[in-house]
């Protein structure tokens, strides 16, 4: 089954920028999402999470099905600090 990983992130954004060179140390693949430039889907985010920060990420299983498996994480609700949300990453590309 396919997984992806769908991380929020904004320019200018240390953090950000932070957990993206840990995914490519790792060599784990993501999609990219600045936040302005996907302003409405990130709203949506923002919505369900009822929190704005950055960076945060979506995984999906199974991408190309008719009901991927969806699941928010955003930072200060679902994680405390970035080596916090890689592992929640790298244990969904594990399981």
């Amino acid at each position: 089954m396919d997984k992806l990983v769908v991380v929020y992130s904004m320019v200018g954004c240390p953090f950000c920028t932070e957990l993206k060179e840990m995914l490519d140390k790792e060599d784990l693949n993501y999609v990219d999402r600045d936040i302005d430039k996907y302003k409405d889907e990130y709203d949506i985010f923002v919505e369900i999470t009822e929190n704005e920060y950055v960076p945060a990420f979506m995984t999906i299983l199974d991408p190309d099905s008719e009901r991927p498996k969806t699941k928010l994480y955003a930072p200060d609700r679902d994680f405390d600090d970035l080596e916090e949300g890689l592992k929640i990453i790298k244990n969904f590309y594990e399981e």
